[in-house]
């Protein structure tokens, strides 16, 4: 339809009043049948295509979406996926879009459980979720397809919970790029160190699970006789403990020069580089966060990975807008891209950039 085709130019070509088309548009009752066909035929014949975005404003009602994602200490990764959902909620406000995130303690099942029932006692409107154990989350999908309540996942993809949309990297090609780009640096390495964080033998994600993959897929393929070392630093250790890790398998390794994870805290081993003067040593990292960062600049931390984590919040917030409020329809998968940083390029890297 026309930009300057009114409602009052659909009545007038209909023979019926204003209110009458504004009924018809909105499906409202009181109208005739015969005045109804008459509006519908002039709306097929001019092909009239509705403003969603002023009919959202119309109707005035009240949305609200919740987010559940592991608790954190001022994580940056995670702060800056809660900075795009309050930014694209600031953005829809005259919607009338809220937004609630609830917390669930990382590697316990059972506060995840918990949570998804908070969140489902609200009746949310739609939901964001970081998935946590496959199980759990599967129970948690299947109740909101249950209950026609549409969610994103964010992070971690896992197709078979049929989710409304995605958000996050695609980890399997995130890892493989990884080992394609440390092996420019460590091709003539015999050993590489592979630090992880884990509880209970579980890694914190399956994002993190599937990047191992993909590097160790290329590392076959490619590298088959580098040998890799795996370091498991514990979770919420102080300084002295991983200190004290980390001296220990550098000094029984110490023709190591190149190591990678695939977590946020590739810090933790940059720093202890910097503080033992071990200038021959580089880890390779995810997520541009300001320790990361601050290595990267020092020169012992050799790439970062990005994924923009701001991003990721805004557009699961704005995918469900789009769909729940306007009935657009969106795209399924929507993999973030895979951005390498270096000394040379981390401070023109933009995290808060749409």
């Amino acid at each position: 339809m026309s930009q300057k085709i009114r409602i009052k130019d659909i009545a007038a070509k209909a023979g019926v009043s204003v209110g009458t088309v504004d009924r018809v548009l909105h499906n409202r009752p009181n109208v005739s049948k015969e005045a109804r066909e008459r509006v519908e035929n002039i709306l097929r014949e001019i092909n009239y295509q509705p403003n969603m975005y002023a009919s959202a404003l119309a109707h005035n009602k009240m949305y609200t979406f919740y987010c559940i994602m592991p608790k954190h200490e001022s994580e940056a990764y995670w702060k800056e996926v809660e900075i795009g959902i309050a930014r694209a909620c600031n953005q829809l406000r005259d919607f009338n879009i809220n937004t609630e995130i609830i917390y669930y303690k990382r590697y316990n099942t059972e506060t995840f459980r918990e949570t998804c029932n908070e969140c489902l006692r609200k009746e949310p409107n739609g939901v964001i979720v970081v998935p946590a154990d496959i199980d759990a989350t599967k129970e948690f999908a299947e109740e909101l397809h249950n209950q026609n309540i549409p969610f994103v996942l964010l992070d971690s993809y896992i197709q078979d919970l049929n989710p409304l949309s995605f958000y996050g990297q695609d980890s399997l090609s995130s890892g493989y790029f990884a080992a394609k780009i440390l092996m420019l640096i460590a091709s003539k390495d015999k050993d590489i160190m592979l630090m992880k964080q884990m509880k209970d033998g579980k890694t914190a994600s399956k994002q993190q699970h599937n990047r191992e993959i993909g590097f160790k897929n290329y590392m076959k393929e490619h590298f088959p006789d580098i040998r890799i070392h795996e370091l498991d630093l514990p979770l919420d250790e102080d300084k002295s403990e991983y200190d004290s890790i980390l001296e220990d398998f550098f000094s029984k390794h110490n023709t190591i020069k190149n190591c990678i994870t695939f977590c946020s805290k590739a810090h933790i081993v940059g720093d202890f580089i910097l503080r033992t003067n071990r200038k021959n040593i580089q880890i390779m990292g995810y997520d541009m966060v300001e320790k990361n960062a601050e290595c990267l600049r020092k020169g012992s931390i050799s790439f970062l990975i990005a994924q923009h984590a701001f991003m990721q919040g805004y557009y699961c917030v704005d995918t469900l807008f789009k769909a729940i409020v306007l009935h657009e329809k969106v795209p399924p998968v929507n993999y973030m891209p895979i951005e390498l940083l270096s000394r040379e390029n981390v401070d023109f890297y933009r995290r808060t950039q749409l």
